[in-house]
């Protein structure tokens, strides 16, 4: 059997683009158009897929202030119909995050919608963040998995995510052990300290040594320049605002800013 990540996007090394949701139905700021919601979403992802991206991970990044808990139903039934939308008209493999940590509905969403994976926040341990304390869904979420015969779905799992603190000593080699030793999570995502952060590198070799056979990518604040230490460290890259216009986080996906990243990971990974 091939390697996940040649499985799922067809490369062993993916560029993995943001699909940034507007506000979804129920959220403080929702527009009360979904038709407006997945017009920008297929926007962005085609031109994701213009760009060259391997796959894309949509997410309901506009629903702020999120949700600590479980998500609305308006919210989950909303996701699967954006990434089955935005999969089609990218014909990019597709993933899902629902913000903060409603594991629950991301897989719901994605075997709805055909994703062939999930995001989840904080999957083991716990961490102190705007939304208060979130807690390690990783019991639930395999269990979940299990019982609706969703194997199909990747479990990637941030490790020390941002916007967040750790509850105790910030451990990154443990915490990466906890995700998928004792949570079972296929992949873990470094990120920086907050959205559009670079990782500390030191962080992701820290990772990468206490986890070497599982798949790793960085995912948040990657930049073409970042291209060769991310290559020497890491399987993968998530981003989002630098892909966007003007680089700036929420706005439309620009076609040369996914080219010129695109280039620089394929030079630094040799495909």
């Amino acid at each position: 059997m091939a390697p996940l990540l040649e499985r799922l996007f067809g490369t062993r090394h993916p560029v993995i683009g943001m699909v940034h949701l507007l506000p979804l139905p129920g959220s403080p700021r929702w527009g009360g158009s979904m038709d407006r919601v997945l017009d920008r979403a297929v926007a962005d992802a085609r031109a994701l897929r213009a760009g060259g991206a391997d796959g894309i991970l949509v997410e309901n990044y506009g629903d702020l202030p999120f949700e600590a808990g479980a998500v609305e139903p308006a919210c989950t039934a909303a996701l699967a119909v954006a990434l089955r939308t935005c999969r089609e008209a990218s014909r990019l493999p597709a993933g899902v995050n629902a913000l903060r940590n409603d594991t629950a509905a991301a897989l719901a969403a994605a075997v709805a919608g055909g994703g062939v994976f999930l995001r989840t926040n904080v999957h083991a341990g716990a961490m102190a963040t705007d939304q208060g304390i979130l807690s390690g869904r990783a019991a639930a979420t395999m269990r979940d998995r299990a019982r609706l015969r969703a194997e199909g779905v990747a479990v990637f799992a941030d490790v020390l995510v941002k916007h967040a603190a750790a509850l105790g000593p910030r451990d990154p080699r443990a915490a990466a052990r906890d995700a998928v030793e004792r949570g079972l999570a296929d992949a873990v995502l470094v990120t920086g300290a907050a959205t559009g952060s670079r990782p500390d590198f030191r962080e992701v070799a820290a990772v990468r040594d206490a986890v070497p056979a599982t798949p790793l990518l960085c995912a948040s604040g990657v930049a073409g320049r970042d291209m060769g230490i991310v290559a020497a460290l890491a399987d993968g890259v998530i981003v989002g605002t630098s892909l966007q216009r003007g680089g700036r986080t929420g706005n439309p996906v620009d076609p040369a800013r996914v080219k010129a990243l695109v280039a620089a990971a394929r030079r630094a990974w040799g495909r």
